[in-house]
């Protein structure tokens, strides 16, 4: 008897054991995950000029991809030649552009095109070809087929220059010591400006540090014509990226402003105190009340672009890093940020800055 409930003992442990291991298998397999169909373009040929630059010249579209748990799918897209797109080394040479989270398309204008065709090597005003794939990650990644495009890049010209931007902002409209755009494309114009509380939105625009020619408003805000008495005006207090393009004679104004973040600050993680910018020392600049904590800096209240910095004992911030700043004693704080920052679009942000913590 003793023989047989041993026999039996040891049948029902290889029952469990098999069991058991049937369960895990089925609990650690991945269920498979790809792309429901073919992603889309707006265009397959492209011809990419300077007079195009901010025109908007590739849509890329993509169904929504699927993943077994139930979690927020992040979409990029890669783009590549196609020489490497197989092999052991395939995509690893990609240009990846972050899209975000449960988003299923994506514009690109000319400029942005422009720069990936030529950092991969595409050669200039001849066709050439380029693959693009989408990918969706949550717990692992997947990948689209990709699609080939025909691109013809230029090469941007060497530009210098900037015009000015005298104005009510100034408390007074000095053309002498006026806000400087300097030009980023042949034509084209960029800088930033903070209108403070008090002071007015209106300006003008000089091609010199004098009042010999000045551009003004015509029939809309956005419209620049020679000599014009009628003020351009901002959309009122706040920083913003203004942009000049003497070719069109438009303008245009977009809320821009770096800002300090961190549990030092009042907005917590969550929300950014923002910076005015000083267009005399092109620095962004507050003095605020912080408290003993951490601080940082980013870019419009939102992660997307932040500085951090990777060795807290300097005043070099680094791109996307997670350090931060250690404030060590509440008080009233002067804390500067500066940035060369020429066309973020088309060149991308520095990989440093520098700022200044000072306590009053």
């Amino acid at each position: 008897m003793k023989k047989y409930i041993n026999k039996l003992f040891i049948l029902g442990s290889l029952l469990f054991l098999g069991s058991s291991c049937e369960n895990d298998a089925e609990l650690t397999t991945l269920k498979s995950v790809s792309f429901p169909s073919e992603i889309t373009v707006s265009s397959t040929k492209i011809v990419l000029t300077e007079d195009t630059a901010d025109d908007q010249v590739l849509l890329v579209s993509w169904p929504e991809v699927t993943f077994p748990i139930d979690a927020p799918v992040t979409y990029a897209l890669q783009f590549d030649l196609v020489g490497d797109t197989s092999g052991a080394n395939a995509w690893l040479k990609a240009k990846r552009i972050e899209v975000g989270t449960a988003v299923l398309s994506k514009t690109l204008i000319g400029q942005e095109l422009n720069k990936i065709a030529v950092d991969l090597g595409l050669p200039i005003d001849v066709e050439g070809k380029l693959v693009v794939r989408v990918e969706a990650a949550m717990d692992r990644k997947v990948f689209s087929n990709p699609i080939t495009l025909t691109v013809t890049p230029y090469e941007k010209s060497v530009v210098f220059g900037e015009i000015y931007m005298p104005g009510a902002y100034q408390g007074e409209w000095n053309v002498d010591i006026a806000n400087s755009l300097p030009a980023i494309a042949k034509g084209v114009y960029q800088g930033y400006v903070t209108v403070l509380p008090g002071y007015g939105p209106v300006f003008k625009l000089n091609t010199e540090r004098n009042w010999a020619q000045f551009y003004g408003a015509g029939a809309t805000n956005s419209d620049m014509v020679n000599m014009s008495t009628k003020d351009f005006a901002l959309p009122g207090e706040g920083s913003f990226q203004v942009k000049v393009n003497l070719n069109t004679l438009k303008w245009s104004a977009t809320p821009y402003s770096w800002g300090i973040v961190g549990t030092s600050q009042a907005g917590g993680w969550d929300n950014s105190t923002p910076m005015n910018y000083d267009y005399q020392t092109k620095t962004w600049k507050i003095t605020a009340n912080l408290v003993t904590g951490a601080l940082k800096f980013r870019l419009n209240n939102s992660w997307t672009i932040n500085y951090g910095p990777a060795d807290p004992s300097t005043n070099t911030i680094n791109l996307d890093n997670g350090g931060a700043y250690d404030i060590p004693e509440a008080g009233v704080y002067e804390v500067t940020f500066k940035i060369d920052e020429v066309d973020p679009v088309s060149n991308g942000y520095p990989k440093t800055a520098t700022c200044t913590i000072v306590k009053k």
